[in-house]
């Protein structure tokens, strides 16, 4: 019988192995445009008007099945692919996205790896000249763990994206330690809240005095909120009524595919 440290050796050797072949798989799947593209849809609060999409990643994997963004990204850093994975999201993304009326938005998230590169802007910029989509109808999503390595650097990648017209915004808000640095220090545009920030606002009285507070804060630094996770119709009617601009979740749309969405941007 094998004692438990060797148990323990060949399952971890097998991990690895296990985990050295996902990334092969990937490196073939983002070659072949085998990752899936989806948009979910976002919302005007005043008029629940269609405004745009966010586009997620999703890899149809054919053995493990459906692995999300999160799981996608964290195998594209280990492989050293996430820059590509960034670059063909977006590329496909925008194409999509340029066959929309105007003036429908669409939003990318943005990872560490994306920021760490020193041609990010340009890589961006030229993405938008090839699908000849408009600057100001992109909104790049960035995460506080995006930003932790190097503040200085990211804030520098970010001036030049907005200087180029392109909007800002911070992601997951609330669901992290909140630097309010980040505030101060990046040329932001929108905040995103965090779906752990709307859950209860519709019957708890703390949650809504959070979520006031928050409005309050973004109103005085002039950004537009946005909340996801918006999954009931009390929830939308609440941050409508206490002046959040935007909003996204399951009420208004899962993540749908690029022709799902094509149905509903024009109606």
């Amino acid at each position: 019988m094998l004692s438990l440290e060797s148990q323990l050796d060949r399952r971890n050797a097998a991990d690895r192995r296990g985990r050295g072949r996902r990334v092969e798989e990937l490196s073939a799947a983002i070659e072949h445009n085998q990752v899936e593209i989806l948009f979910q849809p976002q919302f005007a609060s005043s008029d629940g008007a269609l405004i745009g999409a966010e586009a997620l990643s999703r890899w149809n994997h054919p053995q493990l099945g459906k692995i999300g963004a999160e799981a996608l990204f964290d195998i594209a850093e280990r492989a050293g692919r996430a820059r590509d994975l960034t670059r063909h999201i977006a590329g496909r993304a925008l194409v999509v996205a340029a066959a929309w009326p105007e003036p429908l938005a669409l939003s990318l998230n943005v990872t560490a790896s994306d920021l760490a590169a020193p041609d990010f802007a340009d890589t961006i910029s030229e993405a938008l000249s090839a699908a000849r989509f408009a600057p100001e109808r992109l909104t790049l999503e960035i995460t506080e763990q995006a930003l932790v390595s190097d503040l200085d650097r990211s804030a520098a990648q970010l001036e030049r994206l907005a200087a180029r017209g392109i909007g800002i915004a911070l992601d997951d808000f609330g669901a992290g330690f909140c630097n309010f640095h980040y505030l101060k220090r990046l040329p932001l545009h929108l905040l995103k809240l965090d779906r752990s920030m709307i859950e209860g606002i519709a019957d708890d009285e703390r949650d809504l005095a959070v979520l006031r507070g928050i409005l309050a804060m973004a109103r005085a630094l002039r950004l537009t909120v946005v909340a996801e996770g918006i999954e009931t119709e009390d929830q939308r009617a609440t941050i409508t009524r206490e002046g959040c601009e935007k909003w996204q979740g399951f009420l208004g749309g899962a993540p749908m595919t690029a022709d799902e969405f094509a149905l509903i941007a024009l109606r």
